[in-house]
């Protein structure tokens, strides 16, 4: 994928929620909710203190977080939809 977040921007990629409850009945997609559970795609060099000096992001591609249900903004990269936060969305990372 040819594109690279600025500065604390994070791509990321939802992950799919289970179509089933643990019960075992069937979510319709008009009933599903997106989730809050995705993987960093890529990441931005991290923010800048007013010296100039790089605060390093905590995140890296791969990671998977947990953000907030109304963070960042949907696009469509490469007919695949992702979203763009800033890393201080981002709630914690999954162990």
């Amino acid at each position: 994928m040819a594109f690279k977040p600025l500065h604390d921007r994070v791509l990321v990629r939802r992950v799919q929620s289970d179509e089933k409850t643990k019960g075992g009945l069937i979510i319709p997609d008009t009933a599903k909710e997106k989730p809050a559970e995705g993987e960093i795609v890529a990441a931005g060099e991290g923010a800048r203190k007013d010296s100039g000096e790089l605060i390093a992001m905590a995140v890296k591609p791969g990671d998977r977080v947990l953000f907030g249900k109304w963070s960042g903004t949907e696009v469509t990269l490469n007919g695949e939809e992702l979203i763009i936060m800033k890393e201080s969305d981002i709630l914690g990372i999954i162990a």
